[in-house]
């Protein structure tokens, strides 16, 4: 990269592996169009394969929960002013932001007041709660991009200027592969009779420490309650941002195993499975894996959700987008081993609900498929003529 302070630079801030994922849909074929562009900021392994310039690493970012957020308050500070300050030396005239709303929405507001052009992409969930944030983004933001399908009218009528709808990410990412084994194959198709024999259950406890740590214990004892009424293979998909370590007690106990870049590999396995909240629900819901949502935290998170958001909704991106509950979500409390395995049961026993949540899923790729526009090329427009 040159030490130049005018050549064509873009901050990028990818701060969760998800961030990366749906910057890996877009940052390749920026580079294609623009190839003397060059991307530097926050992100992970594979964004820093393809040449970009990691200020911080992922790992180091990605918080969960309130309680793990205060603690690094003192670090996410020093990061904004090093960030910001890193923006003026390259002279950087665009930003992309990616999710990881409390981090940058704050960096937002610093990048507009130098002068810095920011395109937000996957916006926040204000329609959920903070609704200010809109406001802010209308502020700060000169485009933002929206992956579910209200979301642009929610956030045009709170005065963000620029809402660009676009498919999500995992449609970009997954729509060849579904649509070729649904047209060979069938996707998933797997008879309710085959439960009687064996049940392939698939476990997706998370890509953060703190969400394993918390919940992975549960999942497993449910696995091994629902194993002593019916015949159950037991898979995982493990993140390699978590340590190994908290894996190692349940090595006898699982049979198969994938890393988190092989998940479509585990979902084509699975028959049901067992997910920690967030974008993986939808990858459940893409590849037709009834699934049961669990969200637990420390007993600090709980007692802040509760208390103080008001938003009564759905947590599971799964069912965000259905605008229904697909999949059941056992939230705080409710997480336990013994509410996992009759969720699961529920399936199991009866074929006609069985059949029923098949049915619904199977419609989730044409509901995310959005797109006014290719985003690669959007951006690369803006980019361009910020540069000129």
């Amino acid at each position: 990269m040159s030490d130049s302070p005018n050549y064509m630079n873009v901050l990028l801030i990818a701060g969760e592996k998800s961030g990366e994922e749906h910057a890996m849909t877009f940052v390749p074929e920026l580079k294609k169009m623009i190839p003397e562009l060059s991307f530097w900021g926050v992100g992970g392994d594979e964004l820093k394969l393809i040449g970009m310039e990691l200020n911080y690493h992922l790992k180091d970012f990605s918080s969960w929960g309130i309680s793990e957020v205060i603690s690094k308050i003192p670090f996410y500070l020093k990061a904004l002013s090093n960030i910001e300050q890193q923006a003026r030396d390259k002279n950087c005239k665009v930003a992309i932001l990616i999710d990881f709303q409390d981090f940058n929405m704050r960096l937002a507001k610093k990048l507009k007041q130098s002068g810095v052009k920011v395109l937000y992409y996957v916006a926040p969930q204000a329609w959920a709660w903070k609704e200010w944030r809109a406001y802010v983004l209308g502020d700060c933001v000169h485009t933002l991009f929206t992956i579910i399908k209200f979301e642009k009218d929610w956030f045009m009528r709170r005065g963000v200027p620029n809402v660009v709808s676009i498919s999500h990410p995992l449609w970009n990412h997954y729509h060849k592969a579904i649509c070729e084994k649904k047209n060979m194959l069938g996707l998933n198709h797997k008879p309710h009779e085959k439960f009687q024999r064996e049940i392939n259950l698939l476990i997706l406890p998370g890509s953060r420490n703190s969400e394993v740590t918390v919940l992975l214990d549960t999942f497993i004892k449910a696995a091994i309650n629902l194993s002593k009424k019916h015949p159950v293979s037991i898979g995982i998909v493990k993140s390699p941002g978590v340590n190994r370590n908290y894996y190692s007690p349940y090595k006898k106990i699982i049979t198969e195993s994938w890393n988190s870049d092989d998940l479509e590999k585990g979902l084509s396995w699975a028959d049901l499975a067992i997910a920690t909240s967030g974008t993986v629900t939808l990858t459940c819901a893409l590849f037709e894996v009834p699934t049961v949502v669990n969200f637990n935290s420390s007993l600090f998170n709980t007692w802040f959700f509760y208390s103080f958001v008001n938003y009564k909704g759905f947590a599971s991106l799964a069912n965000i987008v259905h605008q229904e509950q697909v999949f059941p979500e056992l939230l705080g409390d409710e997480c336990s081993e013994y509410s996992i395995e009759q969720k699961l049961l529920t399936w199991i026993k009866d074929k006609e609900n069985y059949e029923k949540i098949k049915t619904k899923i199977a419609g989730t790729l044409a509901l995310i498929d959005e797109s006014e526009t290719n985003v690669s090329e959007t951006m690369k427009d803006l980019i361009r003529e910020s540069y000129v």
